[in-house]
């Protein structure tokens, strides 16, 4: 390849040389013609041939030399610029080595704090086995030794006996060959009473033990799940200029209650007037967010994400969450969960007695949905482009910023307690 571009240059040479001496031909030839008719002025005026030292010859030539000047003055500038820019690109190049090699050794240095946060994990679950264990056999050593006490007891006993049966042998024996001695006696043996039944290890209490473990199992993949979760937890709070008039936002403004009574509030555009919905304060256009509510003290809701161009006012579709295009969420009502968007639904499953927190997951760029069981992280329900054919015609995307929404529907008159739901808050 440089043999080809070495052989290249030298072709390219002549062809240079060549323009360069045409340039150089015509200047000279508008050099001589100026000349020639500077001559031929002079001629004319009865002079002699043209002095070259003559004012317009030497602007001529002053003028082609503060060109020249300029020029150089151009290329050292520009060869400053380039000079700079190297070393400015040399300084960048070492700085962006020292930052891989700092992300090398802080790398190793959060591997290694998280490896000692497993290991306090795991010796605080190998000493706990240990514990546990030792607890079994300390409890088989008593039972072995109530056990042994009671075979070493019926051992006696049954020394005793064989004694005796003996002797009855033998009396029996004698009796039948007319020998019976005057003096025999008869010892009537007592029976001894078994009370030995109950020497078992706890049975109960180890399958209790059992049942702990496991249900400890079930919670720590829960929670192992939920952590990465939690590292997209975002903090939100609930917008009390969009909240319906028979919703109060708490003062945090983390928690909504739904009363029968109209709250006295100025009229708002973004309020919902007619269905009693409340958005979120802020908006999400990227990243991935996960937010959990606590909902067990509440019967029927729903809950889920819409556009900020959701309808505000009316009971029309449009203003309902999951019955349009500007919203999704998962409801509960009549003890049956269901899944909503579009005006379409899916029925999740009926009402889980543990369902008293429900996550929710948003990967904006992913156009991913997904409703937790917070409690036991299970998926109750996905909206993605994979599930879009159930819910839309269209390839399911997000196209504008999202709010977390909130929907309560009307209490029962006879109902004394009141439905509230709660943001969770995370210590993360």
């Amino acid at each position: 390849m440089m043999a080809e571009n070495k052989l290249l240059s030298e072709e390219e040479f002549p062809q240079r040389n060549q323009v360069l001496g045409s340039a150089k031909t015509d200047e000279d030839q508008r050099r001589h013609k100026m000349l020639d008719d500077c001559e031929h002025q002079e001629i004319k005026r009865g002079g002699n041939k043209p002095n070259l030292g003559s004012p317009k010859i030497g602007k001529m030539v002053l003028n082609r030399e503060t060109r020249g000047k300029q020029l150089e003055a151009v290329l050292l500038h520009h060869l400053e610029d380039v000079a700079a820019e190297k070393v400015r690109a040399e300084a960048h190049i070492q700085s962006l080595k020292k930052r891989y090699q700092d992300l090398t050794i802080n790398a190793d240095l959060k591997k290694q704090q998280v490896s000692e946060q497993y290991d306090v994990i795991r010796k605080a679950l190998e000493s706990d086995e240990r514990a546990t264990l030792e607890s079994i056999e300390q409890e088989k050593r008593v039972t072995g030794s109530k056990l042994n006490k009671s075979i070493k007891e019926w051992s006696q006993y049954l020394t005793q006996a064989q004694t005796s049966l003996k002797k009855a042998e033998k009396d029996m024996e004698e009796n039948r060959a007319g020998h019976i001695s005057q003096d025999i006696s008869i010892e009537h043996s007592c029976h001894k009473k078994i009370d030995d039944q109950d020497i078992f290890m706890n049975e109960l209490r180890f399958q209790k033990l059992l049942k702990l473990l496991q249900n400890m199992n079930s919670d720590l993949k829960a929670q192992l799940q939920r952590k990465s979760y939690l590292l997209d937890a975002s903090s939100i709070t609930f917008d009390e200029n969009t909240s319906h008039k028979n919703l109060m936002v708490s003062k945090d403004l983390t928690s909504v209650y739904l009363t029968n009574e109209a709250h006295t509030r100025e009229e708002n555009p973004q309020q919902f007037d007619k269905v009693c919905c409340v958005l979120g304060t802020t908006s999400v256009f990227s990243g991935r967010h996960y937010w959990e509510f606590d909902v067990k003290c509440c019967l029927q809701w729903s809950l889920g994400i819409a556009y900020g161009s959701i309808e505000r006012k009316g009971t029309q579709k449009s203003v309902k969450l999951g019955k349009n295009k500007q919203s999704w969420c998962l409801e509960l009502r009549n003890n049956q969960l269901s899944a909503w968007h579009n005006d379409r639904y899916i029925i999740c499953v009926k009402r889980q007695p543990l369902l008293n927190k429900v996550g929710i997951f948003v990967d904006f760029e992913m156009a991913q949905l997904i409703f937790f069981n917070a409690t036991t992280m299970k998926v109750i329900q996905e909206f993605s482009p994979a599930t879009a054919s159930v819910f839309d015609t269209v390839h399911h995307s997000f196209t504008q910023p999202i709010y977390p929404a909130l929907r309560f529907f009307p209490l029962n008159s006879s109902t004394l307690k009141v439905d509230h739901i709660d943001i969770c808050k995370h210590s993360v």
